[in-house]
């Protein structure tokens, strides 16, 4: 079967202009086939609150009403993936930009919460593989912002870590997948101040203590939640920073059986 890598960039690697350069370089270098899927860092935060538009955020997750999504869709769909798109071009790569409505990709549906109203917040219900197979073995490198569409007409704002797990399963059908979440951490760390006390590796015993004891919070939830559903379909899996992508492995958190 052959091998796939798949990366999801944001935070401030997608913030710093110097570390997304970097990042890009990185990701230029994975040999055979791979995908880029990004988040939008602050951007569209500092955008919104420019045009005096609310985007809270609960448990790490936007809310997202329909100002915020105009701005997100923006933001993640246009500037920043044709942005991250060039970079890849001037490294001769064949990089091809789009979100999950374009060629139908990724079909979501407006999330559904007892107590909470998230907005135009999409979960994933399909991932079109058919179409992706058919991109990646054209040797296409896509770049994927984590806009999806509910196949009504209604954009949704999708969680990229979410995005990304649900690729790396469904694609995990037809490749051997690696899926890395790179991020400015050095990988889920013991002391979220210390960026040097990250863990070489975690199961799934260790995650949920120190998701009770706090250890674990806002931003890191989705992306350890959505680490772990992949590692459970059988997804190799690393969450660290841009030495995770450049293959050093001595870096990194690497997912593990408990």
């Amino acid at each position: 079967m052959k091998d796939l890598t798949l990366v999801k960039i944001g935070g401030n690697l997608i913030d710093d202009e110097s570390k997304l350069a970097e990042c890009l370089k990185a990701f230029a270098k994975i040999k055979g086939a791979k995908l880029l899927v990004h988040g939008g860092g602050k951007l569209a935060s500092e955008m919104a609150k420019q045009l005096g538009i609310d985007s809270p955020m609960i448990d790490g997750r936007r809310i997202t009403n329909a100002e915020t999504l105009k701005v997100v869709s923006m933001v993640y769909a246009g500037l920043i993936n044709k942005k991250i798109v060039a970079g890849l071009q001037a490294m001769n790569q064949q990089a091809i930009g789009l979100c999950g409505a374009d060629d139908n990709l990724i079909l979501a549906e407006k999330r559904q919460h007892e107590s909470i109203d998230y907005g135009f917040v999409g979960d994933v219900i399909k991932v079109n593989t058919e179409a992706l197979v058919n991109y990646i073995d054209q040797n296409k490198v896509l770049v994927l912002s984590a806009i999806t569409h509910d196949g009504k007409g209604q954009l949704l704002n999708t969680n990229a870590d979410t995005v990304v797990t649900e690729l790396a399963i469904a694609l995990s059908e037809n490749y051997q997948v690696k899926l890395i979440y790179s991020f400015e951490k050095s990988g889920v760390l013991i002391n979220p101040d210390d960026d040097m006390s990250f863990l070489k590796s975690l199961d799934q015993n260790m995650y949920q203590e120190m998701k009770a004891n706090g250890t674990i919070s806002n931003g890191m939830l989705p992306k350890t939640e959505n680490a772990f559903r992949a590692f459970d379909k059988g997804v190799k899996v690393i969450i660290g920073d841009l030495l995770v992508i450049s293959k050093d492995e001595y870096s990194g958190t690497q997912l593990i059986k408990c």
